[in-house]
This record gives structure tokens, sequence and C-alpha cells, in this order.
């Protein structure tokens, strides 16, 4: 075994070690004194937590306080996303954006925001979380709003006018809103009740 090979197996060994360590100490299986820790991690403050709950839901909750205009929007998109969306959405080095309604039946579907996606809060969301792709979570929410409305009105969704904010948000009929289903979408002959006891 090469030097690099055997330290990186004596790395994982040891990390292995350590990891069984702390999962046995956390689920009671490793007897210590009373009182005694291993001194791994820290109970998370709020402010810590508060930094990781960003998501936000289909009916809005988690949305914070601001808003955006289409106009706002599309001077955001022209600085920061037309480079990979392009100009107008239609896609460039990264995903299309605009189009497609109408297609989702057809042989080759278009899955945008306009077409595809169910609710317009999913779409705050993920340009909160992870847009510019090289600087995710840097906008501040006004800029997402602002976003939100731009991309939604080059998609015919909302108005050149229209301004979103945390309640306006929510109540945007996307146009593909009923278009998912919770349950099985296959035939009933492919379909079987599941066997729960007595079962060969």
């Amino acid at each position: 075994m090469s030097m690099h090979k055997a330290g990186v197996a004596a790395i994982a060994a040891a990390l292995l070690t350590l990891g069984c360590a702390n999962q046995a100490g956390q689920s009671g299986q490793v007897h210590k004194p009373a009182g005694e820790r291993y001194g791994l991690g820290k109970t998370p403050t709020a402010q810590e937590i508060a930094g990781w709950n960003i998501d936000i839901a289909p009916d809005g909750s988690g949305l914070p306080p601001g808003s955006g205009t289409v106009a706002q929007g599309r001077a955001l998109y022209a600085a920061q996303c037309a480079a990979c969306h392009g100009a107008t959405g239609q896609g460039g080095t990264a995903a299309r954006l605009v189009g497609g309604q109408g297609t989702l039946t057809s042989d080759k579907p278009v899955m945008t925001i306009g077409s595809f996606w169910p609710y317009a809060t999913t779409l705050y969301d993920y340009i909160n979380r992870a847009m510019p792709w090289d600087r995710p979570q840097s906008l501040k929410p006004n800029e997402v709003y602002a976003l939100t409305a731009f991309l939604l009105h080059m998609n015919g969704i909302v108005d050149a006018n229209a301004s979103l904010d945390a309640t306006s948000l929510p109540k945007v009929a996307m146009p593909n809103r009923n278009g998912f289903t919770r349950g099985d979408p296959r035939p009933g002959d492919v379909k079987t009740t599941r066997c729960m006891e007595n079962c060969s």
C-alpha cells in the first residue's frame, strides 16, 4: 500500500472510531461517569439555527418582510442572472426559466417556472437559497422579491406593475398548480394490496 493510501486509510479509521464512539455515547450504549461529556460539538444558538432555517413553505410561511417590483427585478436580472439564464430567460449556460406553457403533455415538454412549478413561493425559496450560483444567499429580501416578480411577469403570470411581498406572493396562481397529484398515478391493473402478515 502506498504512503498516501495508508495515510487516507488511517484517517478514515480514526474518523470512523470517533463517529462510532460519539453515536454510541449519544444513544447511551457507552457507560461513563454521570456528568462526563465527550466534549464534541455544542448546542446551537437561536441565531445559528435561524441561519439555517430559511425554507419557504408553499403557503408562504417563512417569507420575510420586504417587497419588490417587476421593474426592480428587470434591472437585477440583467445584472446578475442574464449571463447564465439568457437575456430573456430562454436559457444559456444555465437552465431555461421562461416559456413552455402548454408543452407538458407534448412529446417535448419544456419545464420552466411558468410551465411546471406549482407554487410561486418556491421561486422565492430557490432564488433566496441558491442564487446567484457563485454567491448564494447574498441577495436581500427586497431583491429576491423583485427577481421573483420579474420572472413571474416574464412567464405571463403577473402584470408589469406587480409588486410582491409576503402577503401577495402566496396568492399568485401558477398555471400548473393542479398538475401534481399526491396519489399513485399508475393504472389500476399494476396496483396491489400490501401484504401485512402470513405473506409468501
